[in-house]
């Protein structure tokens, strides 16, 4: 009878004891916030760097934008359709990239501007949103989010670039939170960059996989964006990831003239990428 007596009480310190280690390794996978640049050595330095880049990112008024969850690089044929990627935009936004050895190499062969936010590592390997640019930015800060069950941590990256009518473009690539019932911290990551975009006087971009796969996380997107006055990007070809119907992948943007915006299929990855041509006012 004692042995029944004390069976529950220990199974609840065991994984109370469980629980407490795991939060504790998970802690440590996601550390703080970093941002890496390529202008500095290649590891990451801080929440936020800067630098003093002067060249705009557009070609004479034209912007071509891109986004792309790459699924961490798992498929087979990653290579060549971000090399397209790359070849047709000036800006590429990347979602769960993994900073690897090939990865790495990739970068290192084809010389982009890179920064990429870390989410968190896992044995050493950083895991983020990254962007491809054909010029550097300005400045860069990484921010987290940590998802509420499995405590690994979201990233998002918040930049500069300049623009060659003087302002400077302010783009915020996101990977929402995906396991949140209650919504609380998918909702604080988007609050996060609140301020950012307030205070901001130039044109805005705001894109990426937002895992928005049902009404409640759409409908607090769509609130935010329409409080800082963006305009969602509408697609002719529309082959955007969903899930139970709905869109995860998102651009959205201000102060900027959608000129074109397509989803095309892929095999290279489980998203389609949004591909996008913008004209400045």
């Amino acid at each position: 009878m004692q042995i029944k007596r004390y069976k529950y009480p220990f199974i609840l310190l065991l994984v109370s004891g469980l629980l407490l280690a795991y939060n504790s390794i998970i802690s440590n996978f996601n550390g703080k916030p970093e941002v890496m640049m390529s202008e500095q050595p290649p590891f990451f330095v801080s929440q936020c760097s800067s630098s003093s880049n002067s060249v705009a990112i557009d070609r004479n008024g034209m912007l071509n934008i891109a986004v792309w969850n790459i699924y961490k690089q798992k498929k087979v044929d990653w290579q060549p359709v971000l090399t397209n990627l790359t070849k047709h935009n000036d800006l590429v936004l990347l979602q769960e990239a993994k900073l690897n050895r090939t990865f790495k190499q990739y970068l290192a062969d084809n010389q982009f501007h890179v920064l990429m936010a870390k989410g968190f590592k896992l044995m050493n390997v950083p895991m983020g949103v990254m962007n491809l640019s054909t010029e550097p930015a300005n400045e860069a800060c990484a921010y987290q989010t940590t998802e509420p069950l499995i405590r690994f941590a979201k990233s998002t990256l918040v930049s500069r670039y300049p623009l060659s009518s003087g302002e400077q473009l302010l783009v915020i690539n996101l990977h929402g939170v995906n396991f949140d019932v209650r919504l609380t911290s998918f909702e604080a990551q988007f609050k996060q960059i609140l301020h950012k975009v307030t205070i901001h006087r130039g044109p805005v971009i705001l894109a990426g996989d937002f895992n928005t796969w049902r009404d409640g996380r759409l409908n607090i997107v769509k609130q935010l964006a329409h409080g800082l006055r963006l305009e969602e990007a509408q697609y002719k070809v529309d082959f955007r990831k969903r899930v139970f119907g709905l869109p995860l992948d998102h651009l959205y943007y201000r102060g900027l003239t959608l000129i074109d915006a397509n989803s095309d299929k892929t095999t290279a990855s489980d998203h389609n990428p949004i591909q996008t041509q913008f004209k400045l006012k």
